[in-house]
């Protein structure tokens, strides 16, 4: 039977002795009593606020999310806005923009973080009802706000919620801004150091405004702008918004563009317990049998699935025998740079030296269509937050042109003023790309067995292994550090050791410099054309594995996935 440490038990008597503490979180803990165990999962260590934000389980502890840890948490934001030269200079008010899903207390969070706001003086921008997230980050910058917040835990399993930190440019934040806000949280008290007012306080002192429709319209308006076509083929949608935030506009402003949308009417209205799925996760094919069976009973085109904060989608679409196809993440994200990169070139729209961005495990195969564009790709760390930073640096130095931004886990975005995958605007844009080729008796489908003839037929694959502490990763990633030349039957030709920040050329032996920033990570190519990389998740106790192939045929495709999926599972057993 699991004891309860001395700190845990420390920490729990502290919260128990505490006038301050939530009366519903006083009578969860007083019911641990008797539980050891318990009392060491919530107290016996801190969910920390980390590169990735802070995420976890809903519960009272130093170990949950509950409105103290969110209390600390925008004290800590509310301090390192305070330390900020530009403000003491200019005497500006501080603003703070925060959005919220539909997860358990997620409304209760978001009001908690803008009332410990406002009590610092730092004028809070509220939504009144759930948001997707790229709003959110669309909102930061339309208000000309400092920072931003969300109340998420993205596509995490229903006990979860979780606390992402923006900054003034829209996008996550990245280091050395989230180093210093790390290290303004870390010396905080989840009591005595947190300031709050009352509701009514803060908005008779200016500092909380609910943000109006106004900004919603302008958003729709400039996601509308995006459009690269006009089909009038009809095309039969169906769309989940999962219970999540995706029900507020995808379906409103596919229609409104013509398409035919019905939405899966039991997963419509959002639900903080996602009854309808195992994990509300848009990747997960079980996530969308209530989209496939209703559009299989509807004879639809296409599936369209968004999960609970709006920023990635799913998509499925129907195979000449009548099934539904799940695509993936690498797929989508080729189909759309070949649709947004042939329509510029039809239209001579194309920029000046246009690049695409993605990052270092997501598949090859889209790079190849930029490639035959003359798009560049320039890769990023895992993380679309780097991604929404490159956007930044690009229009900072004027150059290049972004045009398209994805990764391999159903994340995308084109244009500028969201600085985050948008599950919107890719819903808006994988619509009226269906529609666009169905006009020419053309399916999804045709168009990516046309790339893979062009390009090669890739194959990826995503291996992970639940942990029981993100620690024990480090064993996975170093089975890894040191491998035999020859590798699943084919030479290893580069090595990419992403912490170190060095790459290794074997062909001929040559070493270089990584410019990215440092993290866990190994990259291999092999000589066959395939790689595969290995990293810790940012977010969940996993390792995960990255592998793709590339050959002539589908059959040698296959034959090389399965060689060196074999050969990365036989290592790290």
């Amino acid at each position: 039977m699991k004891t309860t440490t001395a700190a845990a038990s420390e920490r729990c008597r502290q919260w128990l002795g505490h006038p301050r503490l939530d009366p519903g979180l006083r009578r969860e803990i007083g019911a641990m009593a008797d539980d050891p165990a318990a009392i060491e999962e919530h107290f016996g260590g801190e969910l920390v606020f980390g590169t990735g934000g802070m995420r976890g389980l809903i519960g009272p502890g130093t170990n949950r999310i509950n409105c103290h840890t969110i209390g600390r948490v925008t004290q800590g934001l509310a301090h390192y806005l305070a330390a900020q030269p530009a403000f003491e200079r200019s005497g500006r008010v501080r603003r703070v923009a925060i959005a919220y899903d539909t997860r358990r207390f997620s409304a209760e969070f978001a009001g908690q973080a803008a009332l410990v706001l406002a009590a610092n003086g730092v004028k809070a921008f509220l939504f009144s009802d759930i948001r997707p997230t790229p709003v959110l980050s669309y909102a930061v910058r339309e208000l000309g706000c400092d920072a931003g917040i969300v109340i998420t835990a993205s596509h995490n399993p229903r006990d979860y919620n979780g606390y992402k930190v923006y900054g003034p440019d829209g996008g996550q934040v990245v280091s050395p801004l989230v180093d210093e806000l790390i290290a303004a949280i870390a010396p905080l008290d989840f009591f005595d150091s947190v300031k709050i007012i009352s509701r009514d306080e803060a908005v008779r002192a200016g500092l909380l405004e609910l943000i109006s429709a106004e900004l919603d319209r302008g958003y729709l308006e400039k996601v509308r702008g995006l459009s690269l076509t006009s089909p009038k083929a009809r095309l039969s949608v169906v769309y989940t918004p999962l219970h999540g935030t995706g029900s507020v506009h995808v379906a409103q402003l596919l229609s409104a563009s013509g398409r035919v949308v019905t939405v899966v009417p039991g997963q419509a209205d959002p639900d903080p317990e996602f009854s309808t799925v195992r994990v509300p996760n848009p990747e997960d094919p079980a996530a969308l049998d209530m989209a496939l069976e209703l559009a299989g009973r509807l004879e639809a085109d296409i599936v369209l699935a968004t999960d609970p904060d709006g920023d990635r989608v799913g998509t499925a679409v129907q195979a000449p025998d009548g099934s539904f196809q799940l695509l993936s993440g690498n797929q989508v994200g080729a189909l759309l740079i070949e649709y947004i990169c042939s329509r510029l070139s039809a239209k001579d729209a194309m920029p000046p030296d246009p690049v695409v961005v993605t990052t270092i495990v997501t598949g090859h195969l889209g790079r190849r269509v930029a490639e035959s564009y003359g798009v560049r790709t320039v890769e990023t760390l895992t993380g679309f937050k780097f991604i929404g930073e490159k956007i930044g640096q690009f229009e900072k130095e004027g150059t290049p042109a972004f045009v398209f931004g994805y990764e391999e886990s159903c994340g995308y975005l084109t244009g500028t003023f969201v600085r985050d995958k948008d599950a919107v605007i890719a819903s808006f844009l994988i619509a009226p790309m269906a529609a666009w080729y169905k006009e020419r008796d053309i399916t999804l489908l045709d168009v990516l067995e046309d790339l893979h003839r062009r390009h090669g037929y890739h194959a990826e694959d995503l291996l992970s292994v639940e942990l029981s502490d993100i620690a024990e990763a480090d064993r996975y990633v170093a089975a890894f550090d040191r491998l035999p030349a020859t590798f699943a039957g084919s030479m290893i030709v580069e090595k990419r050791d992403y912490d170190r920040r060095i790459g290794w050329d074997y062909t001929p032996m040559r070493k270089f410099r990584l410019e990215l920033p440092q993290s866990r990570v190994l990259h291999y190519s092999l000589a066959d054309g395939s790689w595969f990389a290995v990293r810790p998740s940012g977010t969940e106790p996993k390792v995960k594995f990255y592998l793709g192939t590339c050959a002539a045929t589908p059959a040698a495709a296959a034959e090389q996935h399965a060689r060196l999926r074999a050969a990365i599972l036989a290592r790290q057993a």
